[in-house]
């Protein structure tokens, strides 16, 4: 998948994992919108349109499936992130690719490359 000229949204409540993931995306000729919370997160949803997200599985103690949903539905490209260990999704996410942090922008690729592999 190519980042360049995409538009993303990226969601992480560690202001430091966010921060360094919004460079990396940034460094690869990505646009980005950037929120910390679920809430923020449903928010820009809602007043932007996005290619692809980054969304962090774990939002203080939130999960941002309801985000996934909504981005899903309107054809968004998603994958997660997650620090606690790959966990088994709800089974309307489990086509959506999972990366582990520390996680490096050719993780990243090669997760939205495996979802378009898939036809997801």
């Amino acid at each position: 998948m190519t980042i360049a000229g995409r538009k993303f949204l990226l969601v992480e409540d560690e202001p430091v994992i966010g921060f360094a993931l919004e460079d990396m995306m940034i460094a690869e000729g990505a646009e980005t919108r950037f929120a910390s919370s679920l809430d923020e997160g449903l928010s820009l949803a809602e007043a932007n349109t996005f290619d692809a997200a980054v969304l962090d599985v774990n939002l203080h103690g939130r999960n941002s499936y309801p985000l996934a949903r909504r981005l899903l539905e309107d054809g968004v490209d998603v994958v997660f992130a997650t620090g606690y260990g790959v966990e088994p999704l709800p089974a309307d996410l489990a086509r959506v690719e999972t990366v582990a942090k520390p996680y490096s922008v050719e993780s990243i690729k090669a997760a939205f490359a495996r979802m378009q592999q898939a036809g997801t």
